[in-house]
């Protein structure tokens, strides 16, 4: 969570792939990120994470605190759109249908847990991003030359049963014949002699 708008604007300028962004409706409130797992999908978040999240961004908005009930955006953090004219912390959307929208009451049991277990930390968000993007890019490529070598596992097995399928390779030694040891003739006499040295 950012702790003001400067540091909403860093959490939004290196956000990772893996976080969701979190945010009152129509107000000004804090940005609150959740970091999934890998594989993970919006589907995938349990209710009782969503209503963390949802529950410390109403708290930690000026005027959403003070009403009973607020409305909660979340959406991946990939969708968030930032241009140049935005005063900081201020973002739109890429795609707005992508956006998740729930209704939050105030929760202060709920704050008061998350408020227990907060810690304050200071990282590098710059390195963090990087170091994300540098791990996607090892397991594509990792995951490009399994596939490549799998097609190719593939085409040599191809390769192989048409090559075991071909007539070309079904030859028997007893049945070769050499054709130079037959001697040309006009009519049928070589192919006789032939078959008398045979028998």
């Amino acid at each position: 969570m950012g702790r003001d708008k400067y540091e909403n604007e860093d959490l939004i300028r290196y956000g990772l792939d893996l976080d969701v962004w979190f945010h009152v409706d129509d107000l000004s409130s804090a940005h609150v990120y959740l970091r999934m797992k890998p594989g993970m999908t919006l589907e995938d978040i349990p209710d009782d994470v969503l209503l963390d999240c949802s529950s410390l961004v109403k708290d930690n908005s000026i005027q959403g605190c003070k009403k009973s009930s607020v409305y909660v955006v979340y959406t991946r953090w990939k969708n968030l759109k930032k241009t140049n004219d935005m005063v900081d912390g201020q973002v739109s959307f890429h795609r707005p249908e992508n956006v998740r929208r729930i209704s939050v009451e105030k929760n202060n049991p709920i704050v008061r847990a998350l408020e227990k277990t907060r810690e304050e930390r200071f990282p590098d968000l710059y390195q963090m991003q990087q170091d994300r993007i540098n791990a996607v890019a090892r397991q594509k490529k990792e995951e490009f030359k399994r596939l490549a070598k799998e097609k190719q596992m593939v085409k040599l097995e191809r390769e192989r049963e048409k090559q075991e399928r071909s007539y070309d390779r079904l030859m028997v030694a007893e049945n070769m014949v050499n054709t130079g040891d037959i001697k040309a003739t006009a009519d049928a006499t070589a192919a006789e002699e032939y078959e008398d040295d045979f028998f």
